[in-house]
């Protein structure tokens, strides 16, 4: 994915209870200025938060949404530590508010 209008954080967590990187995080700064692209392969979390007034983004998936499939994280689950750069609570879809954290999120083999 990249941005093409505005600047967000974006942000990939390894939901592959086999990997050891199980848990982790990565984020970086997608925007139009700088044209950064981040590949979020099967079996991770991907979420952002728009750091600009607001944002447009081009995706390429792999395969068709379908939401009877999404799974979800608590974007805020300590045991993950995702450093946001926000100044207090961002504004969440219901989905995203009532997330589980990752012991009890569905996760990838």
């Amino acid at each position: 994915m990249r941005v093409t209008q505005g600047e967000v954080f974006d942000v990939a967590v390894d939901l592959r209870r086999s990997s050891p990187k199980f848990g982790h995080w990565e984020g970086v700064v997608l925007s139009a200025d700088n044209k950064r692209q981040l590949w979020v392969p099967p079996g991770f979390a991907h979420g952002f938060v728009v750091l600009s007034e607001s944002a447009e983004f081009l995706y390429k998936t792999t395969d068709y949404w379908f939401p009877e499939f999404e799974r979800s994280l608590l974007w805020n689950d300590p045991t993950v530590g995702i450093q946001w750069p926000v100044g207090g609570p961002p504004l969440l879809a219901a989905k995203d508010q009532n997330a589980p954290t990752l012991d009890k999120a569905e996760v990838f083999p």
